[in-house]
């Protein structure tokens, strides 16, 4: 637990930490060269993508893993944590981005986002349900090749909604870790509150 909870503070405090330095200083040189680059490519795709960190995507997702939850008991301690954390980082990421108030990209693509641009929505989602789907069906009992499958697709998943949020324009790098970041604090600290409740996972 003191481990999970050692992770939390550390993962917390980057994220803070990073979300100070780029809403003082701005993006690093070298990353605004690489976003330029790879800004409207792929924008269709792009657009498919970012609506799976959506509520019209996540909220059918959340309801079919609770039923996966409801008819397999063993997986229901996974689907509740999966959906509370998702709704904690949503909730989280969109209070961080008023506090940190670092203004969006000019330079977007298919649509304007109006809210604030650090931390990345999408990349806290993506990471806290995407990303923590695949790491537990790794940890899981099922047969390798399902367990390999399922975590490297779901994987892939999430780095091709956080290319996404960089293709059409509607965030920085820097954004993207600080969703991830922000993700990585919440779940930990979630695992802590497992562990001193002995809920396995």
């Amino acid at each position: 637990m003191l481990r999970a909870l050692n992770s939390a503070f550390r993962e917390f405090a980057f994220f803070v930490g990073l979300g100070i330095l780029v809403t003082r200083e701005g993006e690093p040189a070298a990353l605004l060269q690489f976003e330029h680059a790879i800004v409207n490519h792929g924008d269709l795709a792009a657009w498919w993508l970012t609506w799976l960190g959506w509520i019209d995507v996540l909220a059918p997702l959340c309801a079919m893993v609770l039923i996966v939850g409801v008819i397999w008991p063993q997986w229901r301690a996974r689907a509740i944590f999966s959906v509370v954390l998702v709704v904690l980082a949503w909730g989280c990421s969109d209070l961080a981005q008023h506090l940190f108030a670092r203004p969006r990209r000019l330079d977007w693509f298919v649509k304007h986002e109006t809210a604030f641009s650090y931390p990345s929505t999408h990349a806290a989602v993506a990471f806290s349900f995407y990303w923590l789907w695949g790491v537990m069906l790794w940890r899981s009992d099922l047969p390798l090749l399902w367990r390999a499958a399922g975590f490297g697709a779901l994987a892939a998943l999430t780095l091709a909604i956080c290319w996404s949020r960089l293709a059409l324009g509607a965030h920085y790098v820097t954004d993207l870790f600080g969703g991830a970041l922000l993700a990585f604090a919440l779940t930990s600290a979630g695992h802590a509150a497992c562990r001193w409740r002995n809920v396995t996972l």
